[in-house]
């Protein structure tokens, strides 16, 4: 198998690249690929043509396949790794190794809880220039986040706060805010997530920007913050017992989970009337 990865080459073209010469190499066609993979051949041709990044489980069945043990898993990993900007990285893979994740969001949703309409609106006014496939693969790269979380055998400790106004701003349409909302009460259900709301009524929030602490099993807790297009890892103590202070307040000060479980589903049912 080949493994450079040009600099300037898509990931997800990349890697439907390397299927593509797998493939011809055994003399299979795209249909019988997607018999032994168990995917339909729609699918195997938008990963070969590097429209759609491939799921874990075509990627492991790539292997078995093709007798590559982990090469395709692994090329995987990487290339979804280039979906993201490479400020993002960083925290993407602290996120991979995460015990406890604390979340502030003043604004929108978060990535790891947000649906595939309410990504994609958010990606399109963000880079209001790029194509619908490229844009497709920045949500799939999101989605996968969470998915990768929920499929550990330990999964994480997800607490999140959200402002009000990440509930009540409307990405798209009321009826992706409608969805959207009912996705995060979907989330709420596992044992491993907590949400709480800091309501309006409450007054200014003790903070007012975006930032995640991170703690792993085996390294000090991080603090996470974006500027524009850029990233910042931060583990100093004096940063992280700061954020961490600055979180308890913003949780006292929020409505308890079960409260803001039902001002959740109300702002859904607003939205779905």
């Amino acid at each position: 198998m080949r493994t450079h990865m040009s600099q300037r080459q898509d990931g997800a073209a990349y890697f439907g690249q390397e299927v593509r010469f797998a493939r011809e190499q055994r003399g299979m066609t795209q249909a019988q690929l997607a018999a032994e993979t168990g995917y339909e051949r729609p699918y195997v041709t938008r990963v070969e043509s590097g429209k759609l990044l491939a799921s874990e489980q075509f990627a492991e069945a790539c292997d078995r396949i093709f007798g590559t043990p982990g090469f395709f898993a692994r090329l995987r990993v990487r290339v979804s790794e280039r979906g993201h900007p490479g400020w993002f990285i960083p925290y993407v893979n602290l996120e991979r190794d995460a015990t406890e994740i604390l979340d502030y969001s003043p604004m929108i949703v978060p990535g790891v809880l947000q649906t595939r309409e309410y990504a994609t609106e958010i990606f399109h006014r963000a880079h209001p220039r790029e194509e619908s496939d490229a844009i497709g693969t920045r949500v799939e790269t999101r989605l996968e986040r969470r998915a990768a979380l929920k499929r550990r055998v330990q999964q994480p400790l997800l607490w999140f706060v959200l402002h009000e106004a990440a509930l009540r701003t409307v990405i798209k349409s009321p009826e992706v805010m409608a969805a959207q909302l009912a996705h995060l009460l979907e989330e709420t259900k596992s044992p491993h997530v907590d949400v709480q709301v800091a309501p309006f009524a409450k007054g200014a929030p003790a903070g007012g920007l975006p930032f995640i602490l991170v703690t792993s099993e085996d390294g000090p807790t991080a603090l996470y913050t974006e500027t524009l297009q850029q990233g910042h890892v931060d583990d100093s103590v004096a940063a992280v017992a700061d954020a961490q202070a600055k979180y308890d307040r913003l949780r006292a000060a929020a409505m308890s989970p079960e409260e803001s479980l039902a001002l959740i589903r109300d702002v859904m049912e607003e939205y779905s009337r």
